[in-house]
């Protein structure tokens, strides 16, 4: 039966508290629009997204406002292009041309991102990968909507340092290519460790080969109402406080369930997974930062953090897995310093360094988020960066994520504004010491020991 004290404390986390659906992601398999003829692959592209997303945006707006349930992006990820372009593409601009195509699509369906402009090369790069890579900064330059991932390691395959020292001259090749909008290429590309196939969240989903050939994959957002719950439970002990975090990361899943379901439905396409992500937003009180606070911290950053971060991560998923048949994705807190006013805080009064971020990453869902370095960071640093993260996460047997931004002509102290969801952030100082040689040896970091588990 239901409780009309639930009905209107749903409504109380909708409309004060910043609860929304964060994303409703349709994935879209490719493999089927594979030819070693270009103009055939871009049409098959074309085609197959436009016909399998022609509804998404319209369906996603009619659950919103049946059930009031603000669903903030509508989005599209697709098989990895290095795979689908392998035979057709010779060049690098036979790539960006299929990045316009997806662009084309995006808007064509309505969509806020396209992902997929990826490629996996935890092992070892071919020569279609490799060109795809190559690539990312043209087509992220050319292209309004389209994101872009690359997998460079994992727990099973160790990290592949050839792709870590190429991706760190990529980074700063997008920085350069689309420095009139303040370096905002490099908002849309992310360096994973441990990538899952399942991700609804920007900038690193797509369609991983394992998958269906449409599903659909929800991310819910709720830090605002996490923070409104401890509030009236402050002083209280940690039984109390583990216990409220589980309760209400049920009612934020359940929400997002529901909204996963009626698209499946109404799509026919088969449901996904949940993410669990905790989301932030630049909003005022839809922040992790200020959730951390809450629970005891002057700023987050103080000594503490990491494991107030560690608890309340765990205990999002407790609560979650009970919320939903099928979870999956990133499945955190997630920690984007442009995205959430109290990461931004933290940062300017000197609480929250890069390292500190980088502890945190260790216990929280994906790693260096939206963070703004200067202009003139060296590309092997930027690697070495990528080569932390990436290590943190083939040990610890999760995925971790870099997505630095090189602001090109600005240094530490200045501002930059992304807009929108993505925010604004300072920049922040990179610890100025070199890491050139161990970057530049070749090959890969074998897989760890606790991998062998055959």
């Amino acid at each position: 039966m239901i409780n009309i004290y639930e009905v209107n404390e749903t409504l109380r986390m909708i409309d004060h508290d910043n609860l929304d659906v964060r994303t409703i992601t349709m994935g879209i398999s490719l493999l089927d629009c594979i030819s070693n003829d270009l103009e055939e692959v871009k049409n098959n592209i074309y085609n197959k997204i436009t016909a399998k997303a022609e509804r998404l945006v319209e369906v996603g707006e009619e659950i919103s406002k049946e059930y009031g349930i603000p669903i903030v992006n509508k989005r599209i990820s697709v098989t990895p292009i290095a795979l689908i372009g392998a035979a057709a593409c010779k060049t690098t601009g036979d790539f960006v041309e299929i990045a316009k195509v997806l662009d084309a699509c995006a808007h064509k369906c309505g969509v806020n991102f396209i992902g997929g402009y990826s490629a996996l090369v935890s092992k070892g790069m071919t020569p279609a990968e490799e060109l795809l890579i190559r690539s990312i900064p043209d087509a992220l330059a050319n292209t309004e909507r389209v994101c872009s991932s690359v997998n460079l390691g994992s727990t099973k395959t160790g990290i592949n340092m050839d792709a870590v020292r190429l991706m760190g001259e990529i980074i700063l090749q997008t920085a350069e290519k689309t420095k009139e909008a303040d370096s905002l290429g490099c908002a849309k590309l992310v360096v994973f460790c441990n990538a899952p196939d399942d991700n609804p969240f920007m900038a690193g989903a797509f369609h991983g080969v394992t998958e269906a050939d449409t599903i659909i994959n929800v991310g819910v957002s709720g830090p605002g109402v996490v923070k409104h719950a401890l509030e009236a439970v402050r002083g209280q002990g940690f039984e109390v406080l583990c216990e409220t975090i589980k309760k209400t990361a049920f009612k934020i899943t359940r929400v997002g369930q529901l909204v996963a379901r009626e698209a499946s439905k109404r799509l026919n396409v088969p449901f996904g997974i949940i993410d669990l992500s905790l989301a932030p937003t630049p909003a005022v009180g839809d922040s992790v930062a200020e959730i951390l606070e809450e629970i005891g911290l002057e700023r987050a950053g103080a000594p503490g953090t990491t494991a107030a971060l560690a608890m309340l991560n765990d205990q999002v998923k407790k609560g979650g897995i009970m919320a939903s048949s099928y979870v999956g994705g990133l499945s955190g807190a997630f920690i984007p310093v442009s995205e959430d006013q109290g990461m931004i805080d933290a940062v300017r009064e000197g609480a929250l360094t890069l390292e500190k971020l980088e502890a945190m990453t260790c216990v929280c869902s994906v790693g260096l988020d939206m963070i703004a370095i200067p202009g003139d960071t060296k590309a092997t640093t930027i690697s070495g960066i990528i080569a932390d993260e990436a290590a943190i996460g083939m040990i610890n047997q999760k995925t971790t994520a870099v997505r630095v931004i090189p602001v090109i002509g600005k240094e530490v102290g200045e501002t930059v504004e992304f807009g929108g969801l993505l925010g604004y952030a300072p920049i922040m100082p990179v610890n100025r010491f070199s890491c050139d040689a161990f970057v530049q040896r070749q090959g890969r970091i074998p897989a760890p020991v606790h991998s062998f588990k055959n």
